[in-house]
């Protein structure tokens, strides 16, 4: 037995001992109980996530110095294929893990390191995004918060907007303008500071979905001490960039298939089975069964790329505009995902509240209807295409 197939052993008895029955079920959402604050954690969701935190297994490839699991990439994929094999839902979410500190990874000093990265590894802090603000979205750089130099700290003033989780976030990573630019990408530079602090104020923002996850975010006086300026002064937008990359990443590469895959059939094809019937083991719907099996082969594939250009990545071959491809295609692959299970649904698809629904209709409605963010946030797909155009296919502007 080689030494992958020893771990993946290991892996799968302590995940079948240590992850609780009531979580092996759907993937969750990104705003729900898997992205709160340790300290509010409670019953299973709790003992999930301290079990995880021991084994360093919230962010399995972080070195093992921050409380990281030290993986391999191979050990990864090991310990993800298993958790989804007995559909065990991630302990831990949020841009913590995902965003500031990956970047913290790349470009912080050892004592950014040292003061954030094991907050983040337990779920103890819980960080918001300060981006986009009322005039700069797609046009990031035209950002004006600014943020005025006082010796050892900085004072900010200015707002943000769709800051997502900014009411329940402890600590926010932030763009601001620091000094005089000839372009707009200059004179930016890239802060951390902490969300319970006076003169931050936040207002919601309620979503089509009925949901309010982000909000507006006003700063009158908010202090960001200099230990917290990530890169060099003025040179934040380098950072930013960074900090997008593995956004877009994290975005393009999550799992099109929810957790819950425990069995050899896709979550799809069995809805679509329970709703349309099935003949010989096939769905009673050619059509329909077209599109799901056209949908599988191209996750598969895409899956494949990604897995070739984490390879790539390794081997210090790979740029960083993969992560603009990854996006556009894992974000529209999601979509198509929702859509044709919507489809699948057929008239059960007009969920929206009652007892004539199931809670899988109603969260399913809610799942499409947030899925059409994907395209939106982290850059559009517009913008992705754009980047492919200019810096990989080199078109003119």
């Amino acid at each position: 037995m080689s030494e992958i197939e020893i771990f993946r052993k290991e892996v799968r008895e302590w995940l079948q001992e240590n992850c609780p029955e009531s979580l092996r079920r759907r993937w969750p959402d990104p705003f729900a109980e898997f992205s709160v604050l340790r300290k509010l954690r409670k019953g299973d969701s709790a003992l999930w996530l301290e079990a995880m935190i021991k084994k360093g297994w919230t962010a399995p490839t972080w070195p093992v110095e921050y409380g990281g699991g030290g993986l391999t990439r191979h050990q990864n994929a090991v310990l993800q294929d298993e958790m989804v094999r007995i559909s065990a839902p991630e302990p831990l979410l949020g841009m913590g893990l995902s965003m500031i500190g990956p970047t913290l990874l790349d470009l912080g000093t050892d004592a950014q390191k040292q003061a954030h990265l094991p907050g983040i590894i337990t779920g103890d802090s819980r960080w918001c995004q300060g981006y986009s603000e009322p005039n700069a979205g797609s046009d990031l750089a035209n950002i004006q918060t600014k943020a005025e130099d006082k010796g050892d700290h900085f004072i900010i003033n200015g707002s943000k907007t769709w800051t997502s989780g900014g009411h329940l976030a402890t600590w926010m990573f932030c763009l601001v303008r620091t000094g005089k630019y000839e372009k707009k990408q200059q004179g930016i530079s890239f802060l951390l500071f902490e969300m319970d602090q006076p003169g931050i104020t936040l207002k919601p923002i309620k979503l089509i979905s009925g949901d309010s996850p982000f909000c507006e975010t006003f700063f009158d006086d908010v202090k960001a001490l200099k230990e917290n300026l990530i890169g060099k002064l003025d040179d934040g937008w380098a950072v930013g960039k960074r900090l997008l990359q593995h956004e877009r990443s994290s975005i393009g590469s999550s799992p099109s298939q929810p957790s819950g895959e425990n069995s050899k059939v896709p979550q799809l094809v069995a809805m679509a089975k329970q709703y349309h019937g099935e003949v010989n083991g096939r769905i009673d719907n050619p059509e329909l069964r077209t599109d799901i099996i056209r949908h599988l082969i191209n996750t598969r594939a895409f899956k494949l790329t990604l897995k070739r250009a984490f390879d790539e990545a390794k081997a210090g071959a790979s740029s960083g505009e993969t992560s603009s491809m990854f996006k556009f295609y894992g974000s529209e692959n999601v979509q198509v995902k929702h859509e044709l299970m919507l489809e699948a649904m057929g008239t059960n698809a007009l969920a929206w509240e009652g007892e004539d629904f199931s809670s899988g209709e109603l969260e399913t409605l809610r799942t499409w209807l947030g899925c059409k963010a994907t395209t939106i946030y982290g850059g559009s797909s517009e913008i992705q295409l754009n980047i492919i155009a200019k810096r990989v296919l080199g078109l003119p502007e």
